[in-house]
C-alpha cells in the first residue's frame, strides 16, 4: 500500500491542507473553488484522466449498490458535489417514476455544467442548489439517500461534512460515497503512483491548459484516509452498519452507511 499522509479523527490535518501544500482552514475552501472553476468544463475528461475511464463504471457500481426503488414510490436522493450530473442521470435512469434528485454544488461554475447537461436529456426531475457540504441548505430529515462521488475529500472538515450527511437523511436513510483511495494491491499501487504523480499533472497541462489543478487532485488522493480509516470517520458520525467495496484494487472504494 501506498505511504499516506494521514490525518486525525475530525481532519484536522486536511483542514491546513491543500494538497502538499500547508494553508489556513478558511484558505482551503477558497483554493479548491478556484480549482473547479477552472476544470469545470473539462471536469468528466478529468475523471477520464484520473481514474483511466474507470470512473464511469464505478459511477455505475455506486448506482447499483444504491439500487434506488423502480416503482412509482417517491424517492429522494442528495448528490453532493453533484457538478456535471454524471450520477444524477444514471439515478434518474436506474430509478422509477417517483424518483426525484435534489444535485448540491458549491461551485456555481459546476452546477451550470449540470445543467446543460441534463437539459440536452431533458430531464425535468433534478432540483439543482448551491451549497456547501458542510451546511447544506436542506431541511433535517428530507432524503431518502445521499451520494457523493469524488468530492468528499476536496471539503475542509470531513467530520462537519459527514454529520450534515447524518442530518439530511430520513431515518432508514443511507450514505454512499464514491472516492479515490488506498490502493491494495503491491505492484498496482507503485504503477499508480508513477501515473498519478508523473504522467497526470503532464497529460492535465496538454488537456486543459494547466497542470496545477491536476497536482492538487493527485495530492488530495494521497491526504484523504484510507479506506478503514474513513470507514471509522463514517461511524462516528453516527451511521450504522458501514461498510465498504475496493473497486480496481483499492483505486477507488465504495463506503455504504445508513441512518437507523
Amino acid at each position: 500500500m501506498s505511504e499516506r499522509h494521514q490525518t486525525s479523527g475530525g481532519g484536522g490535518d486536511r483542514s491546513r491542507s491543500f494538497g502538499f501544500t500547508p494553508v489556513a482552514p478558511e484558505e482551503k475552501q477558497k483554493r479548491v473553488n478556484d480549482v473547479f472553476a477552472r476544470v469545470a468544463d473539462r471536469y468528466d475528461l478529468m475523471n477520464d484522466i484520473m481514474s483511466g475511464g474507470l470512473h464511469r463504471l464505478w459511477k455505475d457500481d455506486l448506482i447499483a449498490w444504491l439500487s434506488p426503488p423502480r416503482g412509482p414510490q417517491p424517492f429522494t436522493l442528495l448528490d453532493v458535489a453533484g457538478g456535471t450530473g454524471d450520477v444524477a442521470m444514471r439515478f434518474l435512469e436506474a430509478a422509477g417514476r417517483g424518483a426525484r434528485c435534489v444535485l448540491c454544488d458549491i461551485s456555481a461554475d459546476m452546477l451550470r455544467v449540470g445543467q446543460r447537461r441534463t437539459a440536452a436529456k431533458a430531464t425535468q426531475n433534478v432540483r439543482f442548489v448551491q451549497g456547501n457540504a458542510e451546511a447544506l441548505p436542506i431541511s433535517d430529515a428530507t432524503v431518502d439517500a445521499y451520494t457523493i462521488a469524488f468530492g468528499i475529500r476536496n471539503v475542509t472538515h470531513l467530520d462537519r461534512a459527514l454529520q450534515e450527511a447524518f442530518r439530511v437523511l430520513r431515518p432508514g436513510g443511507r450514505f454512499l460515497c464514491l472516492e479515490f483511495s488506498d490502493v491494495q494491491v503491491p505492484w498496482l499501487d507503485a504503477v499508480y503512483e508513477r501515473y498519478s504523480f508523473s504522467a497526470i499533472p503532464v497529460i492535465g497541462a496538454a488537456v486543459a491548459g494547466s497542470a496545477d489543478p491536476y497536482r492538487y487532485l493527485v495530492e488530495s488522493i494521497r491526504r484523504f484516509p484510507d479506506q478503514e480509516s474513513f470507514a471509522g470517520l463514517i461511524r462516528a458520525a453516527g451511521f450504522e452498519r458501514v461498510k465498504y467495496r475496493n473497486l480496481s484494487g483499492g483505486i477507488a472504494a465504495l463506503h455504504s452507511g445508513w441512518r437507523l
